[in-house]
């Protein structure tokens, strides 16, 4: 018998394993072991008193249930039999541990329907397990997970044998959980079109809508809601669903320091921003990639000018954050609310200082223009993969480029960059090797650092980001340059002569600094 066969018929810790101390008094590790995965399988990863990893599991000896978390999970595990009481006490007990206690309750209103906080559906761990639908009982605990890991988005793709669950933290997509039915798939994208109000039978055509999810975390705290929109995709296996969380709780809290420099903006950056973003008219535009924090960028900038002595108006798409002294106009495209309609109405209100969450199309982006040469300060986002692109997303709209450049006083572009976990970051030393493959000269020295993982960081190696910028200031040459169409690489140069520093010098930087690592940097930017 081969080796490797012989590790699959009697792999290492089959069975039984004594232990000294009863696993009702270990902790769950739902970190390495998300509370989905738990409840699919059965199997609860716990830690000692000493720190020993331990799956426990009423069926130890089921070599594919072995061989599924062993991939799912980087720890040393050893396996012990426990029966099904003791796996139901500990995983109520692992909701002490999670913090994990809260009850949601999907509202169309919660106050149209009457409901009292002694009404809320509870969704815990203990409820979760209670619930009759297995469906039900697998979405609950997907979304359940999905807010624990303040994820910003849970995407539900199909596969040829069921479903991949797969985070995007902190930018990055991370696996999570697979289904392995196609009928029980096709189960959750039926029950996620029932929650957010779709066709149940459309299975050829995209899909989008949204619910809503209302929380609360004990018996004695007050309730939040948490918004989901909901983007459903056929594909080749089924239908794929993506769901963008919102938790307003978290953003609010965000929001209380919200400042460019908190963002991540090197102070010198942040002060062009500012004073941009306090001329008395003209347009600042934030370009990039979606995810990148356009949005959030421009928050900051609001908050940071906010000083009660302007009329300051926006339209969004949607309101992410409550901003005091602020007027904010949601979009409704349903009821004919589009963002050119609305820029309209608002240059109505006599404002001085709009923000616009978008410019989507050719009339919004020639009402913002006029807008912005006519006496107000426009602020909004465009998306664009650099500074220079802007000029040509407006020339494919069929915008007047005089007017553009006229009305244009700055344009910023970002993107967002992980930075390192400051517990289990490790200096390093890059080879030649390294930096070629980075594309930086062979003397290129910092404080480099790479990222390792550990239970504070999801085993990922970074927690948090930072923004890095490229900005382009205006003038009457670059106008000049635009408005005759001159090449590229004379607008490139004029820009770079006057100070504008491109997206990898920014990110460069960071990295050198040890904020962040190599990895990153090619991961998030482009050698130009």
């Amino acid at each position: 018998m081969s080796a490797v066969l012989q590790s699959l018929v009697e792999p290492e810790g089959m069975g039984q394993e004594p232990y000294a101390v009863s696993p009702l008094s270990w902790q769950p590790d739902w970190v390495a072991w998300p509370l989905a995965r738990a409840l699919r399988l059965r199997v609860v990863v716990a830690r000692d008193g000493a720190g020993q990893a331990w799956a426990l599991t009423p069926s130890p000896d089921d070599l594919l249930l072995r061989d599924a978390v062993s991939r799912s999970v980087r720890l040393s595990l050893r396996w012990q039999s426990v029966d099904e009481d003791t796996l139901t006490l500990l995983l109520a007990q692992g909701e002490q541990a999670y913090e994990a206690r809260g009850a949601l309750v999907q509202v169309g209103d919660a106050e149209e329907q009457g409901l009292e906080s002694g009404d809320v559906h509870a969704l815990s761990v203990d409820t979760i397990s209670r619930q009759s639908s297995p469906v039900v009982k697998l979405l609950d605990a997907t979304l359940f997970d999905a807010l624990k890991a303040q994820a910003s988005d849970l995407h539900l793709e199909s596969t040829a044998n069921g479903m991949v669950i797969r985070h995007r933290l902190d930018g990055v997509m991370l696996h999570v959980g697979d289904v392995g039915s196609r009928e029980v798939a096709e189960q959750l994208v039926s029950r996620l079109k029932v929650m957010a109000e779709l066709d149940i039978g459309e299975r050829r055509l995209p899909q989008d809508g949204r619910f809503k999810l209302r929380v609360q975390q004990s018996a004695d705290s007050g309730v939040r809601d948490v918004d989901f929109r909901v983007s459903i995709m056929p594909s080749s296996f089924g239908e794929d669903a993506v769901l963008r969380i919102l938790d307003r709780s978290r953003l609010s809290a965000e929001q209380q320091a919200l400042s460019l420099e908190g963002l991540g903006f090197e102070s010198h950056d942040a002060a062009v921003v500012r004073r941009l973003a306090c001329k008395p008219y003209g347009m600042l535009l934030v370009t990039g990639p979606t995810g990148s924090g356009k949005t959030t960028t421009l928050y900051a900038v609001v908050q940071e000018i906010n000083d009660g002595t302007d009329k300051i108006i926006t339209i969004e798409d949607p309101v992410e954050y409550q901003l005091g002294g602020v007027v904010q106009i949601p979009v409704n495209e349903k009821k004919g609310l589009t963002f050119a309609r609305g820029l309209r109405s608002i240059l109505r209100h006599d404002p001085d200082r709009v923000m616009v969450g978008e410019i989507r199309d050719a009339e919004t982006a020639q009402i913002a223009s006029q807008a912005a040469l006519t006496g107000h300060l426009v602020l909004s986002t465009i998306h664009a993969n650099n500074v220079f692109d802007v000029v040509g997303r407006f020339m494919h709209m069929g915008v007047d480029l005089y007017n553009m450049v006229s009305a244009l006083n700055g344009v910023v572009a970002q993107r967002l960059m992980r930075r390192l976990c400051t517990v289990c970051a490790q200096s390093w030393l890059p080879t030649a090797a390294d930096l070629k493959a980075a594309q930086l000269p062979l003397d290129t020295h910092g404080k480099f650092h790479r990222a390792v993982g550990c239970p504070q960081c999801r085993h990922t190696g970074y927690r948090g980001r930072k923004a890095v910028t490229e900005i382009l200031l205006m003038d009457d040459i670059l106008r000049d340059l635009i408005v005759t169409r001159a090449s590229l690489i004379k607008i490139k140069a004029h820009a770079r002569s006057s100070g504008t520093r491109l997206l990898r010098e920014a990110a460069l930087a960071s990295v050198l600094r040890g904020e962040s690592t190599l990895e990153e940097l090619n991961r998030v930017t482009l050698v130009e």
